[in-house]
């Protein structure tokens, strides 16, 4: 449940709660509920991550994410854990940009989450997965369907071993793409004309 809970992108974080009036659209609904899916989520994520005694300090009508995380900061900084808390809020709002290799990201986030252990805090194997695949960019949103709809678990380590594959075949059909579309920019309009009359089987007609 928990690793299906943490596959969904966390909305919540990035923007406010939405409002909904009676002029709403049904965009306006599907956002609202998009958004309360997200807040739920990582509400969830927070109180899985953090030590067991700790939660039951931040009161049940603390209902968002955000508030969640201010209230444990405020409680937490009462006994010396504000680092903690500090080293939860990175964790989940670290993002993959490309600038280092998916492996060296992956590898920087697992350090991330072993100083954690030193504060007290120490997160499952496959809530740290499913850090790590809620950071990756949209690029990779397939290859996220695609773990979320298989039964088995990755360890951290056959996480970035597929992370690898992926990166390297999203790499690949980049580079391909860019081959063609520079192969079509150089080709002139008549050209291209001619070789889609060439591959249909119809020359240009001879006048006679």
């Amino acid at each position: 449940m928990i690793a299906h809970a943490l596959m969904v992108h966390n909305l919540a974080f990035r923007e406010d709660h939405p409002t909904i009036s009676d002029s709403s659209t049904d965009q306006d609904h599907s956002k609202l509920e998009r958004w309360e899916t997200s807040n739920r989520m990582c509400l969830m994520l927070i109180k899985h991550s953090i030590p067991s005694v700790f939660r039951g300090i931040v009161s049940d009508e603390v209902v968002l994410a955000k508030d969640y995380l201010v209230a444990l900061e405020k409680s937490f900084a009462k006994n010396n854990k504000d680092e903690t808390i500090t080293l939860l809020a990175d964790l989940v709002s670290m993002r993959y940009q490309g600038t280092d290799s998916i492996r060296e990201y992956i590898l920087k986030m697992s350090n991330t989450t072993s100083n954690t252990k030193a504060l007290g805090l120490s997160l499952a194997d496959d809530v740290i997965v499913c850090l790590v695949l809620i950071s990756l960019p949209g690029q990779f949103a397939h290859f996220k369907v695609s773990y979320n709809c298989q039964k088995e678990k990755w360890s951290l380590n056959e996480l970035i071993a597929q992370c690898v594959q992926e990166e390297e075949r999203l790499s690949k059909e980049k580079a391909k793409s860019a081959h063609v579309a520079t192969t079509s920019k150089g080709k002139s309009p008549k050209s291209r004309m001619k070789k889609r009359a060439a591959d249909s089987g119809h020359g240009p007609s001879q006048k006679k």
